[in-house]
């Protein structure tokens, strides 16, 4: 069944607003919702929401309800997402991002690493997580920020995808990291990127379907826990995965669009966490709180 992306053409100023409504309307639900830059000099920039096509018609009517206060000039125009493997397509034509002293870059960008540099190279794969979504950036800038002024001595990353967070962890500071995510796939890309990175020891990949799992009580408790996933699982998730936080420990939450942060920082300050700070990267957020 094809993808259909709904989009909104105006200002940068505009389409935030708009992500900020479309977010309301839709923050519970799994449809993606981003904004786009396409012409920097003429400010030029789309407003989107992702959907399968047999949600269209219901998506489309409560966009355009929500569009009418503010934005009643808005036209609504339509895409067909071809059907194309996106995933193995992913990084052709990106450039290399960078977060705090991160460079996240494909294979074909080698040559872009600058020194002092911390740099983590991420080919396309089956898995999340190549530092072009501004959940994975805002997570390596608190990452960058967080090991460099607290004491971590093991690390969690819940969730890893590709392994992205885990590797930049492990390059900053010498200590082990848990890597887990409940899909096995993610696990072996996980891995591969790992040796990638030339690092030959010190992270652990496990497939880990919940806290059940042994691995956590394993490896931890740790000083540091980091889940970039969405907001209503981690809200869920917010007693088992404190328990498993040491002391003084750290935890950073992303995957949350702007609209979700207070509940996500609500379940986890009942969980006896505090707020320490919020990031924003292209209408989602970064969280770091930690165990007073």
């Amino acid at each position: 069944m094809s993808e259909i992306r709904l989009y909104v053409t105006t200002t940068e100023a505009k389409a935030e607003e708009i992500l900020d409504l479309l977010s309301a309307v839709f923050g519970e639900e799994d449809f993606a919702i981003g904004t786009t830059e396409i012409d920097e000099k003429k400010d030029i920039w789309e407003a989107s929401i992702y959907m399968m096509a047999e949600d269209e018609a219901e998506v489309q009517s409560r966009v355009e309800d929500a569009l009418k206060a503010s934005f009643a000039d808005a036209r609504l125009e339509r895409e067909v997402i071809p059907e194309i493997d996106w995933v193995v397509k992913s990084l052709e034509g990106l450039k290399p991002v960078r977060a705090g002293r991160f460079l996240v870059h494909g294979s074909h960008d080698r040559d872009k690493v600058r020194s002092g540099d911390i740099a983590i190279e991420i080919d396309a794969g089956q898995a999340f997580g190549t530092g072009h979504h501004g959940t994975t950036a805002g997570c390596l800038e608190v990452i960058d920020s967080v090991v460099r002024s607290r004491p971590v001595r093991n690390a969690l990353d819940l969730g890893t995808g590709s392994g992205v967070l885990a590797i930049a962890v492990r390059k900053l500071r010498n200590i082990p990291v848990l890597a887990t995510d409940i899909d096995p796939v993610a696990t072996k890309v996980a891995a591969e990127n790992v040796r990638r990175n030339g690092i030959a020891s010190g992270i652990v990949t496990r497939t880990a379907p919940g806290f059940h799992s042994t691995a956590f009580s394993e490896h931890g408790p740790f000083d540091l826990i980091i889940a970039n996933i969405l907001a209503r699982p981690l809200i869920r998730m917010a007693p088992k995965l404190t328990t498993h936080l040491a002391p003084g420990g750290s935890v950073i939450l992303s995957g949350i669009l702007a609209a979700q942060r207070w509940k996500v920082i609500a379940a986890y300050s009942g969980a006896r966490l505090r707020h320490v700070r919020t990031i924003w990267r292209n209408g989602w957020v970064t969280i770091h709180l930690d165990r007073p």
